[in-house]
Parts: structure tokens; C-alpha cells; sequence
């Protein structure tokens, strides 16, 4: 294997939008969308008789269409499956910035991904991420984070799927998700201890607008880093919710100017306006920061 850590650079993640690889017009429709990356699936989205040219379709796009200033994220067919092995194979030769492996329980489906991708030389840039979905993935999240730590495992970032979740542990779809936030947190908790971006599970009532930001809100609240989407109606809104706001930013480019002057060198905490802040926040403070110039690079056409 070779020899290299994941590069976390930050990276605004606020809205994947989930593109069934099937449908032609969706793919066609993404350049106009103003989605911070796409989640193109091979997998729950595409029927078994159809999977030949779902791969077909993507190559195609891939080839013809490149994503501009966004992620573009493959989510392929489980291992097991002579199917996966396909789509890893066309993964390879589109170059998505991540493969996106379905049902993760276990370090091992990890490795496992790493080393068929350090196998054929795909590029260290290539990353894995990793849907949580089942009651065995959430009790292992934290043993499979800490795969990230561990030479060329290429793990960047968890993405929820409450969908087979609740199917699996037979709780209900309710508003709020009161039941489900335990295991939402666990899974958050277990990413942020090994450096994982995390992403919140899709909401399936794409009409729903405003139970939909009341989601979204809930989870920037929880800690997610924005939100997996099934239908464009839903980008404004998870735009809104994980887009840093103005207080934060004041707070951050404070942060990062106080310590950056001479008298701060050598202090682990300051004080600014009246407030105790340790040096151990400047790295936040600068994600935050970089992430909001990106933002507003794109949007004003500049990048």
C-alpha cells in the first residue's frame, strides 16, 4: 500500500445531491444546479436490470460533462456483489473526487475499498466515503472512523442513510427525529474524533420545503457538515442552513487576527472582548473562514 493520509482540506458540503445514474435528464439538469457537490448512485436508485447502463450513463457524463468548483461523489454497489467491483471499475476511469461505499459496518469494508482503489493506482486525491445506514454500522462508527487514521484508507466522511436505518430498527419516519437523534450524535461524535466530515441523511418528502429547513437546521445544529438530498427543490434550503452565517465569521476572522499578532505568540488562551479563547479554536476558526470564501467565490463566478 502506499504511503499517504487523506487530504481534509476544507471544502463547503452543505448540499449532495443524490443523482440517480439511470436518469439522463437529471444528470443533464446538474450543471445549472446550485449544489455544492453530487452524489451520482449506482446503487438504491437503479434497478438490477438496469445497472449496465446507469455505469454506461456516467461514463458518458463523466467524459463529456465534468462538474465545475463541486464534488462529485460515486456511490457504488456493495463488494459482495459482482456489480460493485463493476462500478469501482468505472469509478476508476471517471476520477470522481470520492467513492461513496454503501452499508458500512465494519473497518474492514473499508480496507478492503482501499486497497482495490491502491490496487489500480487510482490517485491518492481519491477518497472513500462511507454511508452509515445499518444498526451495525452506527454501533461501529467509531472503529470504522478510526480507520481513517490508518495508511491509505482514504476515509473522509461518513453520510447517514436513515432510510434502511429505520427499516432495520423498525422506528418510525415522525417529524423531529426524536428517536433517531441518539444514533445521529453517535455518529457525529464518532466522525469529529477521527477528523471526518459528516453528512445527514436525505429527508424523502422533497415537498414538504419548510418541515425540510427545520431538518436541515437541526442538523447544522447536531454538528453536520450539511446534508444528503434527494430532489433539487431542497439545495436552497440546505444552502441556508450550513452556509456559516455573519456573527460566526466576525467571531472567526476576530479569533484568527488576535492571535496572529506579535504579543499572542507563545499564549494558548487570550482574552477578546471579554471572552477566554484558546489558541486550539484558530483552526476552526480558519475551516469556517475558507469555507465561507469558497462559497462566496462561486457564487460571485469567480472560481
Amino acid at each position: 500500500m502506499a504511503e499517504f493520509f487523506v487530504d481534509n482540506t476544507a471544502r463547503p458540503r452543505r448540499s449532495l445531491l443524490s443523482v440517480p445514474a439511470i436518469n439522463l435528464r437529471a444528470l443533464q439538469k446538474l450543471s445549472s444546479l446550485d449544489c455544492d457537490g453530487a452524489i451520482f448512485d449506482l446503487e438504491d436508485s437503479v434497478a438490477p436490470d438496469m445497472k449496465d447502463e446507469a455505469r454506461s450513463n456516467l461514463l458518458s457524463f463523466f467524459r463529456e460533462t465534468p462538474l465545475a468548483n463541486r464534488e462529485a461523489i460515486i456511490r457504488i454497489n456493495p463488494l459482495s456483489t459482482p456489480t460493485g467491483l463493476k462500478d469501482v471499475e468505472a469509478a476508476l476511469t471517471c476520477g470522481p473526487q470520492a467513492v461513496l461505499l454503501p452499508k458500512v459496518e465494519q473497518p474492514s469494508d473499508i480496507h478492503e475499498l482501499a486497497d482495490l482503489l491502491d490496487e489500480a493506482d487510482a490517485p491518492e486525491e481519491m477518497q472513500i466515503w462511507a454511508m452509515i445506514e445499518t444498526p451495525r454500522g452506527v454501533l461501529n462508527a467509531a472503529a470504522i472512523a478510526e480507520a481513517a487514521h490508518t495508511i491509505a484508507a482514504r476515509l473522509s466522511a461518513f453520510v447517514v442513510g436513515l432510510n434502511d436505518l429505520r427499516k432495520d430498527t423498525r422506528v418510525p419516519a415522525r417529524p423531529g427525529r426524536t428517536y433517531l437523534v441518539p444514533w445521529l450524535m453517535q455518529v457525529v461524535l464518532a466522525a469529529r474524533a477521527y477528523g471526518l466530515d459528516v453528512i445527514d441523511s436525505v429527508s424523502n418528502d422533497f415537498r414538504n420545503l419548510d418541515a425540510f429547513a427545520m431538518e436541515c437546521e437541526q442538523g447544522r445544529d447536531m454538528g453536520f457538515d450539511g446534508k444528503m438530498l434527494i430532489h433539487p427543490a431542497q439545495i436552497e434550503a440546505a444552502n441556508t442552513a450550513f452556509t456559516p452565517d455573519e456573527a460566526a465569521l466576525v467571531e472567526a476572522r476576530e479569533t484568527i487576527a488576535a492571535f496572529a499578532k506579535p504579543e499572542s505568540v507563545g499564549l494558548n488562551v487570550i482574552n477578546i472582548n471579554g471572552r477566554m479563547i484558546e489558541r486550539l479554536h484558530v483552526t476552526g476558526a480558519e475551516r469556517l473562514v475558507a469555507i465561507a470564501e469558497i462559497i462566496a467565490a462561486r457564487k460571485a463566478g469567480n472560481t
